[in-house]
């Protein structure tokens, strides 16, 4: 029986010949990935276990990002937390204030994730890698700390789901529509514990930046992870942000898959996520009535790339942000934040009324930089839209792409484009 690409990866590590699904296999780790909030935890639980050194100090990433620079004493704690671990143990990839980014959008640039790893990150959507072609995927602090000791972790081995993607995307349509798209058709459970890869000759036509979001935005549907092959703009995004040698697994042709779906990217539409879940979507024509917002956040780890911040910064430059509504823009890394403004895009930003934060999660999980009050409204380019994640639980959160998140800023409420004449 064929392997999948996440099999193949999965075996590899394990160094066995073969995986099949809902086999458990213990497999060495590329990386592990902590942050502010998470990272504490495993670091508790690290001391429980006495165990008093890390298993390599190169193959660990500590990522300061939820909730800096800091906004209260709590989280000052935690920092301090990591930042005294990562002295001891001398971690090579600790970033705090000032080299500080989106975990997940600052792996990638700094070229500590490749094609062939296997990563692990007590953060859910760890699985952003996958774009890289790589298996990656979030686990709890607990299997973090058990990572950072022994440099192994165990796996259930994912069956899969392969998304054959076909066409162009037109103007306005992205990497967020696409797997909002896809997510409305599944459901927030349609891929639960599966490997999500996404193959076809449309894929071909996605950027990076694109795929990245796609990515990280499979474990809203439940995946485990979810994949791209590799490339020749996978190839070339790894040579010009890495060092490291890659291995690309391609999966078997016999390899099996539980449902296979075919998308035509050309016949997609901007999509929007309403509340209370990633899985309620509606085209943007879909949308019969006026829903007047108050904020709106471009940013995050799935959207605060630099191709992100320049589709809004397309859209907004000579155009106002409209009166009573607050546009927070967050690039999301320093790297990003510093070409945005080489480019004139912060310019822009300000001048259209816009905000320009530093490099963080923020309003993302309800943390800090544009938390919403009872009863209002959010368009956001983020990746949740539970009850109460941006702050009060009487506030609603639409998810939605940097394109129809600064044109709704243009207008006061969900808007395409289009609607500006675009």
């Amino acid at each position: 029986m064929g392997m999948t690409m996440t099999q193949k990866i999965l075996a590899a590590a394990a160094g066995l010949d073969s995986v099949e699904a809902g086999q458990l296999i213990e497999a060495d780790l590329d990386l592990v990935l902590g942050n502010d909030i998470t990272s504490p935890v495993a670091i508790h639980e690290m001391d429980k276990f006495k165990e008093e050194k890390v298993f390599d100090k190169d193959k660990i990433a500590l990522v300061m990002d939820h909730f800096i620079p800091n906004k209260d004493i709590k989280s000052a704690e935690h920092c301090k937390c990591v930042r005294e671990f990562a002295c001891k143990h001398e971690i090579t990839n600790y970033f705090d204030v000032g080299e500080m980014g989106i975990e997940h959008a600052l792996l990638p640039e700094k070229g500590l994730t490749v094609a062939g790893d296997v990563i692990i990150g007590a953060d859910s959507h760890t699985c952003t890698y996958g774009a890289l072609g790589a298996f990656s995927t979030g686990v709890g602090s607990t299997d973090m700390a058990a990572g950072m000791a022994t440099g192994k972790a165990w796996f259930k081995v994912p069956s899969a789901i392969r998304f054959n993607l076909t066409g162009k995307p037109s103007k306005w349509v992205s990497g967020k529509d696409v797997i909002l798209h896809i997510i409305g058709m599944i459901g927030v459970d349609g891929a639960l514990y599966k490997s999500m890869e996404f193959v076809g000759d449309g894929v071909a036509n996605l950027s990076m930046d694109d795929r990245f979001t796609i990515a990280n935005m499979a474990i809203e549907a439940g995946g485990k992870n979810g994949i791209f092959p590799v490339d020749d703009k996978t190839v070339a995004y790894m040579k010009e942000h890495s060092r490291r040698s890659f291995k690309v697994y391609e999966a078997d042709p016999d390899a099996v898959y539980d449902e296979e779906y075919t998308i035509d990217l050309s016949a997609l539409k901007p999509t929007v996520a309403f509340p209370h879940l990633p899985e309620n979507t509606h085209t943007i024509d879909e949308i019969g009535e006026d829903i007047v917002i108050d904020q709106a956040v471009i940013g995050s780890c799935t959207n605060g790339r630099i191709d992100d911040l320049r589709t809004a910064a397309e859209i907004l430059k000579g155009r106002k942000v409209k009166k009573g509504v607050r546009c927070i823009v967050i690039p999301a890394t320093q790297a990003v934040y510093l070409q945005a403004m080489e480019e004139g895009l912060l310019k822009i930003f300000i001048e259209a009324g816009a905000v320009v934060s530093t490099p963080t999660c923020g309003p993302c999980l309800g943390g800090y930089m544009g938390i919403l009050a009872d009863k209002e409204r959010c368009i956001s380019t983020t990746n949740r839209n539970f009850v109460g994640r941006m702050g009060h639980v009487g506030s609603e959160v639409y998810l939605a792409s940097p394109a129809v998140a600064a044109a709704s800023a243009v207008t006061g409420k969900i808007s395409s484009p289009a609607e500006l004449g675009l």
